[in-house]
């Protein structure tokens, strides 16, 4: 009887090791990666190879290269993706920038001043994308807050026009990732021992000393995050450059909607998005490659 309810147990157990897999467990997610980025992708590309027609979005069981010759070739394409990957760069750079710095005050902030600097930034994800630039477009508007702080304290002699422009397109945008950004480095200097920094100080390093060779290297993986979500999200952004940008400085995004809503050309949308997608997907592996050496190879420091 024993035997028996022992060779029970262990197919018991055997079936209920073969239910939980990791191939099993990774079936979902799978599943829903096949349905709802690899599915849409290739119906994407097969798009693009459409030939184009103005009495349809496109003709079917067509086959061409040509949307891609134009995306690629086209000086006015040239200039869209040119001015789209400045966009990113810039937007980028400023956001790497001041969220570094800013998760760095929360790392150090103690108790309520902390919690007040963490809920600043978590807030804004509780509020919809358009209404905060509308409330950034007030702002900088030339009888915005902004316009009459400058022209009170003198540094304006009248008000300036800051938004349909570069900078108000910039501004929204780094407002709009600023959150993402900050998270993503603040999870990393979370996870750093500040008694680390603390032995660099009694060796005589400095603050900036210390927080260049101690805490630079081990936040290097959060800032590539950051730097990763900030340039994929700008070089593809649409609602910032649209409500704060110039007409004449026209994104990526900005000119599929054009494309396929306006004009209904499919084929050369669908193109001219695929090749945004190689971009952000080329300039991504090349971000990592250049620091894939360094990422996370000083936690032991």
């Amino acid at each position: 009887m024993e035997h028996a309810t022992g060779s029970v147990l262990a197919r018991s157990r055997q079936r209920a090791k073969g239910l939980y897999r990791p191939e099993l467990l990774l079936a979902p997610l799978v599943l829903f990666e096949l349905g709802f980025f690899v599915a849409p992708l290739l119906l994407l590309v097969r798009v693009s190879l459409f030939e184009q027609t103005s009495s349809g979005a496109y003709v079917p069981g067509t086959l061409t290269l040509a949307n891609f010759q134009q995306v690629v070739f086209s000086s006015h394409f040239q200039e869209i993706l040119y001015f789209s990957l400045k966009f990113a760069v810039l937007v980028t750079a400023i956001a790497v920038v001041i969220s570094t710095y800013y998760a760095y005050a929360i790392w150090r902030a103690k108790g309520l001043l902390q919690n007040v600097l963490l809920f600043a930034v978590v807030v804004t994800l509780l509020t919809t994308l358009v209404v905060r630039l509308f409330s950034i477009l007030l702002l900088l508007s030339p009888v915005g807050v902004v316009n009459q702080l400058l022209t009170a304290i003198q540094l304006l002699r009248e008000p300036v026009l800051l938004v349909t422009n570069l900078f108000g397109a910039t501004v929204g945008q780094v407002y709009t990732i600023f959150p993402y950004t900050v998270l993503s480095i603040y999870s990393v200097l979370a996870t750093i021992d500040w008694k680390k920094v603390e032995a660099a100080n009694d060796l005589g390093a400095g603050e900036l000393r210390a927080f260049y060779e101690i805490v630079l290297p081990q936040l290097l993986p959060g800032i590539a995050v950051a730097a990763v979500i900030s340039f994929a999200w700008s070089f593809g952004a649409y609602a910032a450059p649209f409500l704060l940008g110039a007409s004449s400085q026209q994104t990526a995004a900005m000119e599929v909607y054009r494309l396929m809503i306006s004009r209904f050309n499919w084929p050369l949308a669908t193109a001219l998005s695929f090749v945004v997608l190689v971009v952000v997907l080329a300039s991504v592996s090349v971000l990592f490659v250049a620091i894939g050496d360094k990422l996370g190879e000083n936690y032991d420091i």
